[in-house]
């Protein structure tokens, strides 16, 4: 007997031929779901341990230069322990540090002397002392505790940006507003102040990406009121330093801060077979226009400010 072949069966079909020689291969299919984006690079903080070191070697240069003994070793505070490093008595200056007059030469803000001396470079070199040993130690303290943490979320390069930027704002606002029993100002705390101000608006324009947005922000508003609340209760404190320092700081977050929004992914992160047409953009509008508008505000109130400073305009007004 002879054997009938049988038909082959739809699923035996052969798959069609692939053109080995011309390199032709199957199309893989369009995903829209996206790889999850990778963690965020953390950077290594030096910045800030940096700006520490040079703070307090600073305020050691400066008591060597003070040498209180020279002028009255029978006044100074541990003359027998520190010599030339003793602090000036108490009756002069309550934060255990230099005279008036050290600080002045050494870069102290004072208002004639910027404007009518125009030494300028004064709002800068002011950030970099300090009145006292108490002084120094809480500065100090508020930087390591939030300047690290910024540094290794943002970089090295738009924190040093932000603290310098708040710092001169600081001491914009101060020139324009320093009374005559406040003749020099010194201290870190304008750019601190921009630092706390900078990690609110940072809150509010990555707004989408925090899980526990009211308990942040509460939190974050609660830090920032003790900290002006305690600058406006102690007496002899510069609080128009603070507060310039700390609107800064809020604007320049908006600038330096902004993250991409909750589900981008770069597309060199995006593996072939994706549809990149549906890729979230970066940013979202509101974004944009925080950024634009704090831009806008920023550059125009320095700019406001250096031309009523060196108009000799004084906002004589300010409670501050």
């Amino acid at each position: 007997m002879g054997k009938s072949s049988a038909s082959p069966s739809p699923s035996s079909s052969p798959l069609p031929a692939l053109d080995i020689e011309k390199g032709t291969k199957m199309p893989r299919p369009a995903h829209h779901h996206f790889p999850p984006p990778p963690p965020p690079k953390q950077w290594f903080s030096w910045l800030v341990p940096l700006i520490f070191l040079a703070n307090v070697g600073l305020f050691v240069y400066t008591m060597y230069v003070n040498n209180c003994p020279s002028k009255e070793p029978k006044g100074c505070i541990l003359y027998p322990l520190l010599g030339r490093f003793s602090f000036q008595p108490l009756k002069e200056n309550r934060f255990l540090g230099p005279s008036l007059i050290t600080l002045e030469k050494l870069g102290g803000l004072e208002r004639k002397l910027v404007v009518e001396d125009a030494q300028g470079w004064r709002m800068i070199s002011c950030v970099w002392l300090h009145a006292g040993v108490l002084h120094l130690a809480t500065n100090m303290l508020s930087l390591i505790v939030v300047g690290i943490g910024l540094e290794q979320e943002f970089g090295f390069l738009k924190i040093g940006a932000l603290y310098v930027l708040s710092g001169f704002g600081g001491s914009l606002l101060s020139t324009l507003t320093i009374s005559d029993g406040l003749k020099i100002s010194v201290g870190a705390s304008g750019a601190l102040f921009g630092l706390l101000g900078a990690m609110l608006s940072e809150l509010i324009t990555n707004w989408t990406i925090y899980a526990n947005k009211c308990t942040a922000l509460f939190t974050l508003v609660i830090v920032v009121v003790i900290n002006l609340a305690i600058g406006l209760l102690i007496p002899h404190v510069d609080n128009s330093a603070h507060i310039g320092g700390f609107i800064s700081g809020f604007l320049l977050g908006f600038v330096l801060l902004i993250r991409p929004q909750f589900g981008y992914v770069s597309r060199r992160y995006i593996p072939d077979g994706y549809d990149v047409k549906h890729k979230k953009s970066k940013h979202k509008s509101y974004q944009y226009c925080l950024w634009v508008t704090a831009l806008i505000l920023l550059v125009a109130g320095y700019a406001s400010g250096m031309a009523k400073l060196f108009n000799g305009q004084h906002l004589k007004n300010i409670p501050f």
